[in-house]
């Protein structure tokens, strides 16, 4: 008999049996599909990979003659394709080479849960696997809805990657995260690309000047982007699509290669879940030591419909292993990194300025990314960080808008989740010129204090 269980081997599953198998646990992971879940197979290992190819297509195009570079005939070929497929695989062979590594068992099928012991494993043949605990790590899948659950080839995340194309055109639905590193990468290589958002602005979990920055950026990009904005009807001709769009009170008929849903994921619950009788809160509900009301299981990522990122299922898999293990961890959501790989990045920790809504007492400041040296050098100057302080000034929120944002964030992260103030990042000294000091300029407008603007 294991240790434990776990169903599913995406960021949070392989990572919670890793950490497991580091206590002295013997441990098994249940996989149906390839190892490594959505993130490594069809979400943030393809679309960075791509995104990082579109980032030099970019720089080559737009930044070569500033720089004295002569570039003549730049093209791209299917090509660009392998080196998505590349880092699919070195990511997949990783995580493959570290579960053997750790002595962790893999069994490759559908799991079926037969109670909270024992897990059915349907590949060519059937195998049941028992254990003390079972940690459910089955991840989530795309949103399909009416129209587009009735239409032939439509496009989630999912199907992209099983063989990704360069449409002439593409109408994506939703200008969330998804859709706006879509419409980055599609706009990139030329693709005609429509962006429908039913919110009245892209990215609107995000405050607006964040959300003002990456429009003009797409719209630059000849992006047509449609908000408060719906798709009512769609459809399929003999070549492509025909789309009717709900806008400004008003019906557009748009004819498209192709069309990609890009509106969220839902939780993926695996077979006989309903067995064990656990509590649903959108997803599979658990307290904060990731444990469900029934004993010795428990939940990890994106099936429990909460916060659908692969970092936060990686802590809630090491939190739940040591709770496994019988030590006593909690997690905490107090500074949780959220990251948009668009033209330019971004990057946001903590509160929004938008989200204070008079609740709290706050103080703002913005630093321009067009006032930073090292962006100079770069030609990159759109975008800026923002610090959001309390008026004793601890630092509640960062947010970075700018080339580099997704590596910069970890100083806000730690702020955020140490309640620093803004005497003690100003009192850092920031390497120059390095994008780094957009952060520090921000520290300084909240004092009161800002040098170079």
């Amino acid at each position: 008999m294991y240790d434990a269980i776990v169903l599913g081997s995406g960021p949070g599953g392989y990572v919670c049996a890793l950490k497991m198998a580091k206590l002295g646990m013997k441990v098994v992971v249940v996989e149906k599909g390839e190892i490594g879940g959505t993130c490594t197979n069809r979400g943030c290992i393809p679309m960075k990979a791509l995104l990082s190819v579109a980032d030099l297509y970019h720089a080559v195009t737009s930044k070569a003659s500033r720089f004295g570079i002569a570039v003549e005939n730049v093209s791209h070929t299917p090509r660009l394709f392998d080196h998505m497929r590349r880092s699919v695989l070195t990511s997949r062979k990783g995580i493959e080479y570290l579960l053997k590594k750790n002595g962790v068992d893999v069994k490759r099928g559908e799991g079926i849960l037969e109670d909270a012991g024992r897990v059915r494993v349907v590949n060519d043949g059937e195998e049941v696997v028992e254990a003390k605990n079972l940690i459910v790590a089955t991840g989530s899948q795309p949103v399909l809805f009416p129209p587009f659950d009735s239409v032939d080839g439509i496009w989630t995340s999912d199907d992209y990657f099983k063989d990704p194309v360069l449409p002439a055109s593409v109408l994506i639905v939703g200008g969330g995260v998804i859709g706006v590193e879509f419409s980055t990468f599609f706009s990139t290589f030329g693709v005609n690309v429509v962006l429908v958002e039913m919110m009245e602005r892209i990215l609107p979990s995000e405050d607006e000047d964040i959300s003002a920055v990456i429009h003009g950026k797409l719209k630059k990009n000849g992006v047509k982007i449609f908000t408060s904005s719906k798709v009512t009807k769609l459809e399929k001709r003999e070549r492509g699509y025909k789309v009717w769009v709900e806008s400004e009170g008003m019906e557009k008929e748009i004819e498209i290669e192709r069309v990609l849903l890009a509106v969220g994921r839902k939780p993926s619950l695996p077979v006989g879940i309903e067995k064990l009788g656990l509590r649903m809160n959108g997803g599979l509900g658990t307290d904060s030591t990731m444990r469900t009301d029934v004993e010795g299981v428990y939940a990890i990522g994106d099936v429990r419909g909460k916060i659908m990122l692969a970092h936060v299922a990686m802590k809630e898999g090491v939190v739940a292993a040591h709770n496994v293990a019988g030590h006593t961890v909690e997690m905490d959501y107090t500074a949780v990194p959220m990251v948009v790989f668009s033209q330019p990045e971004i990057a946001v920790v903590g509160l929004r300025e938008r989200d204070a809504d008079g609740k709290v007492e706050i103080k703002v400041s913005k630093f321009p990314v067009s006032a930073n040296g090292r962006a100079t050098t770069l030609q990159e100057r759109e975008g800026f960080a923002k610090i959001v302080a309390d008026k004793e000034g601890k630092i509640l929120g960062v947010a970075i808008v700018a080339h580099g944002a997704t590596e910069m964030i970890m100083e806000g992260v730690m702020a955020v989740k140490y309640g620093l103030k803004v005497e003690q990042l100003e009192s850092l000294i920031h390497p120059h010129p390095t994008m780094c000091e957009v952060v520090h300029g921000a520290v300084e407008g909240i004092m009161g204090e800002a040098l170079h603007i």
